[in-house]
């Protein structure tokens, strides 16, 4: 046993004079002091030797481990103390310059127009609500006067979980939760995340969009119609022109499309590609809330009356900020985003 360690120590020492750098030194203390080494393999015969032998041997054995191990040590320590010195040679710092700067970040253009649109309407009096993302079919739908055979659960593209779980597909459903828990007067804005199976240059399946109501007694068209105009010359400045054109929608009798005058063109529509020429572009859908969705929360639509309305955030970003491509807004490329500070 004492002829193999002294061949070991022998052979371990030798081997160390060839090693110039840190990465053979390593590969070394691996090789011979490593669970596969040498020494490992003495450690392991220890239970073959005479019981009188094993504590000597064994004490033997470590002896050899521990010098080894502080010899490579040693080296290494060495060897990094050069490679430190050597460094600080090579790379001279001028103390002389100036600091790097950090790079301040800045709102997404979507978070900073949903801002302001809060911003507009939180100054109208009204609150915001917030509701759940993965909604019941009721509550997306049915709630909202488009029952399980109605045409209209065809403009949707809805992810189903379910037959009865969906990701919401507009914020509306909040309208409905807040109604059923809370009496008029009501003046509500409702922003958040939906989902629809569409995706091109002006479509994402996920995207943000701001569903608003209000429920009184005596609320007329003429409210809508104030409420909007005011936010969307507010938004979009005051010279902007607005108007209301008749629609449809499940939830609202009557329904209108409202059109601003084109941010591109100025209205002309000459070769405006922006609003194919018409020098309007399409905004927002708004209405009458529906009787059949006050009487689903026990509303007298007798007595109240209320308006509500809903809005893409992307697309008025994209219109606010002369954005071509809808995607844009959720691929993080650092060159887009930086332009927003």
């Amino acid at each position: 046993m004492k002829e193999r360690l002294k061949k070991l120590e022998a052979e371990v020492l030798d081997a160390l004079k060839g090693a110039k750098n840190i990465d053979s030194v390593e590969t070394l203390k691996t090789k011979y002091l490593g669970r596969k080494g040498p020494v490992s393999a003495l450690l392991k015969d220890l239970g073959k030797l005479p019981g009188d032998m094993r504590r000597e041997a064994g004490q033997a054995i470590n002896q050899v481990k521990v010098k080894l191990e502080e010899k490579l040590d040693a080296v290494l320590m060495e060897l990094k103390a050069a490679n430190r010195a050597e460094s600080l040679k090579s790379d001279v710092i001028d103390v002389t310059l100036p600091g790097r700067k950090s790079s301040l970040g800045a709102l997404h253009p979507v978070t900073s127009t949903l801002d302001d649109i809060e911003s507009i309407f939180l100054k109208m009096g009204f609150e915001i609500a917030e509701g759940p993302e993965v909604e019941s079919d009721y509550y997306n739908f049915e709630s909202l006067n488009i029952p399980k055979d109605h045409p209209a659960r065809e403009m949707q593209d809805t992810f189903y979980i379910s037959d009865d779980v969906v990701l919401r597909t507009h914020t509306s459903p909040v309208q409905i939760r807040i109604m059923e828990n809370s009496k008029p007067p009501l003046k509500i804005i409702a922003p958040g995340t939906v989902y629809r199976r569409d995706s091109d240059i002006t479509h994402t399946p996920m995207f943000h969009q701001i569903e608003g109501f209000m429920v009184d007694e005596n609320i007329t068209f003429a409210d809508l119609k104030g409420t909007l105009t005011h936010f969307l010359t507010h938004l979009f400045g005051a010279k902007t022109q607005v108007r209301f054109r008749p629609s449809f929608f499940p939830f609202t009798e009557p329904s209108a499309e409202v059109d601003i005058e084109c941010v591109i063109c100025k209205g002309s529509g000459s070769e405006c590609r922006v609003c194919k020429g018409t020098g309007w572009l399409e905004i927002l859908g708004c209405g009458m809330i529906h009787p059949a969705v006050f009487k689903g929360v026990n509303f007298d639509s007798e007595k109240y009356t209320g308006f509500a309305f809903g809005m893409g955030i992307e697309r008025i970003t994209m219109l606010r900020y002369g954005i071509g491509d809808l995607r844009m807004f959720f691929e993080n490329d650092i060159r887009f985003l930086s332009q927003f500070k």
